[in-house]
């Protein structure tokens, strides 16, 4: 080949590799936010208001539903009262069986569910603001759908969110696809126009 070929076809095959690379990479930035949104529920910290179910496998007198208290802590038999707050299930059931084992179970097999989600909230431009059950893959578009849509005042690009475990009301812009987690509170600012 000649370097004049050479190069004209370099000029023709070099952009559309370099497109090709940006493709890929916005893919998997867009494939990673989407990977840590689905980690952040399933690594989920429990809290008040979250309800559980214990089964401690062949002993249905440990097996237990519980509603954790505004401290995020219950009664469990023999153990006395456990605070799960901050702890994944998993977490949880590894407590459950060091407690379990020894004086009471030799190896005690646990399995820790969450039954329901404490709640989020709505606030500010929707037509009933309050407090809502949470269900995994609940997003920003179908709270505000439960809280019975926007009001005509409501700004359609103007939504923040404070999570739950937030240090000092950690305001975060979001998106009506923005996936809500529980415990968070959304405040649907108005429009001026």
């Amino acid at each position: 080949m000649t370097d004049a070929l050479l190069l004209n076809l370099q000029r023709r095959f070099v952009p559309a590799w370099l497109l090709l690379l940006a493709a890929f990479a916005v893919l998997c930035s867009v494939t990673s936010a989407h990977a840590q949104d689905e980690v952040g529920v399933s690594a989920y910290a429990l809290g008040a208001g979250d309800r559980v179910s214990i089964t401690v496998f062949g002993e249905d007198d440990l097996s237990v539903e519980a509603l954790l208290n505004d401290a995020g802590s219950f009664s469990y038999p023999f153990l006395g009262e456990l605070n799960a707050r901050g702890l994944t299930v998993s977490q949880l059931e590894n407590e459950i069986i060091g407690g379990l084992k020894g004086p009471y179970l030799v190896d005690p097999k646990v399995s820790v569910t969450i039954l329901e989600y404490r709640r989020f909230f709505v606030r500010g431009e929707v037509n009933k603001p309050g407090g809502f059950p949470y269900e995994p893959g609940m997003t920003l578009q179908k709270a505000v759908s439960l809280a019975e849509g926007f009001t005509d005042r409501a700004s359609r690009s103007k939504f923040y969110i404070v999570s739950d475990n937030a240090e000092e009301e950690e305001r975060r812009l979001a998106k009506l696809n923005t996936l809500i987690r529980p415990g968070d509170i959304i405040t649907i600012e108005e429009s001026f126009f």
